[in-house]
């Protein structure tokens, strides 16, 4: 890895890049199969990251046709990183033994480490013989949408394959590495203007929120559409935020300090909501909600604009989707991609059907929207969250930080990537953008 490091750093030919040596092994961040258990009767706050990821050698798995080699040079942290860190809900050691058994291929992701990651900027070092579009030397970011052609139920939505999966979460061989196994249709262009660190921590988060807000498969933002975000400075919140405005919509952000409420004002959002300030209690105890605090949150909401949001983008689950369903407007929707404090939900369905508001279920994006996601961010429209970054060795630290909380927007981490800062290749577009609306999550850090 440190021949195809100093090729890169030296502006190598995609031809000098393609010809160095794949090595037999690399380094990766991983859980391992037989400490799965290793958290049963401890509480899930006090599961701690830096003792089950792992970073050390893995054996590098054989190339299939239609993948690709990444030569990492940063990624990112992410939820599903820290679930598999914890096992919770489960561990994901079950998810690579049914990859396991549908080919061959998929056989190379049953091991009994999981080297985990579901965002990377970097290199292609290589592709297989079916790869068409993309050639050793192209710098790319890379999206965790790992699905094949071969279903039917792919062809209109991928995310509606029966065989779709989560890169580095539901299959081997992740991000936090300093090599990658994707396929290439997970590919794409590294925005020219950023780092390889700000580069490497968009492609779930920001995927994630285009589909939320502005896909016609969930959220179908219109002009003048209210919204409420849930964790507005968080991984999705933020870019949530940035497509609100974007798209001509009203976002209310809710945060949970004084300086998260200051970073939001800093975005452009006017309306925000400190639940922690309001001292919002949606469970009277651990089995009843408290509908006057729904409406205490609703009455908030009009005071702010006026009137209820059409749109409530929901991710924390259990503590707030009841207070959800109840603050959207007649006809609204809530649009869910996530459960972060509980998957078992709970509302009164009579304020869903008698107000005839709907459920959007939403999970990740297809490959059109997170290219489109990605596009954005090369124009210069969204902004990446990078807030804090760690080294691929303080990788369990980076999680525990994801894992209480202690972070805004995204934590990179760089893999091979020696400084931060690196790989530039458009100052002059980034200095068009503005360093400060770039770096605005870093500097509030």
């Amino acid at each position: 890895m440190r021949e195809i490091l100093e090729a890169i750093q030296a502006g190598a030919s995609g031809d000098d890049i393609g010809n160095l040596p794949i090595p037999e092994s690399y380094r990766a961040a991983f859980v391992q199969r037989d400490e799965a258990g290793m958290w049963e009767g401890v509480a899930s706050e006090d599961k701690d990251p830096r003792k089950s990821l792992h970073v050390g050698e893995i054996p590098t798995p054989e190339l299939a046709p239609d993948e690709a080699y990444v030569a990492v040079m940063a990624s990112a942290i992410n939820f599903n990183t820290v679930w598999t860190s914890i096992f919770e809900p489960l561990s994901t050691f079950g998810f690579l033994d049914r990859l396991g058994k549908e080919s061959v291929w998929g056989a190379r992701h049953a091991r009994d480490f999981h080297a985990v990651g579901s965002d990377a900027s970097g290199v292609v070092v290589k592709v297989g013989s079916a790869v068409r579009k993309w050639k050793p030397g192209d710098k790319v970011t890379v999206h965790c949408n790992y699905v094949d052609d071969q279903s039917p139920s792919a062809h209109d939505d991928s995310m509606l394959a029966d065989n779709q999966r989560i890169w580095g979460f539901e299959t081997n061989y992740g991000g936090l590495a300093d090599l990658a196994l994707v396929k290439a249709n997970q590919l794409m262009p590294k925005p020219a203007h950023l780092t390889w660190e700000e580069a490497a921590c968009n492609a779930l988060c920001n995927s994630t929120s285009y589909r939320m807000i502005v896909s016609k498969h969930a959220g179908a933002l219109e002009q003048g559409q209210a919204v409420l975000i849930w964790g507005a400075t968080g991984g999705i919140g933020g870019y949530a935020v940035q497509y609100v405005l974007n798209g001509g919509g009203i976002p209310v952000g809710v945060v949970s300090s004084p300086e998260r409420a200051e970073l939001l004002r800093a975005m452009g959002c006017e309306h925000v909501i400190d639940r922690k300030a309001n001292g919002y209690k949606f469970w009277a105890d651990e089995h009843t909600q408290d509908e006057k605090e729904w409406r205490r949150l609703g009455k908030d909401i009009r005071g702010l604009i006026g009137r209820d949001v059409d749109t409530v983008f929901e991710h924390p689950g259990r503590s707030t989707f009841g207070a959800s369903v109840f603050v959207a407007a007649r006809g609204g929707k809530i649009v869910t991609c996530a459960a972060t404090s509980g998957y078992m939900i709970e509302y009164d369905n009579r304020h869903l059907w008698m107000k005839l508001k709907s459920i959007v279920s939403s999970h990740f994006a297809n490959y059109k929207e997170a290219w489109a996601a990605n596009q954005l961010l090369a124009e210069g429209k969204i902004q990446p969250l990078l807030s804090r970054v760690y080294g691929l060795d303080e990788v369990g630290e980076a999680a525990r930080a994801v894992h209480r909380n202690e972070t805004e927007g995204k934590v990179g981490v760089l893999c091979l990537a020696p400084e931060e800062g690196l790989g530039i290749d458009d100052p002059a577009f980034r200095e068009q953008v503005g360093e400060d609306k770039i770096t605005l999550f870093r500097n509030a850090g």
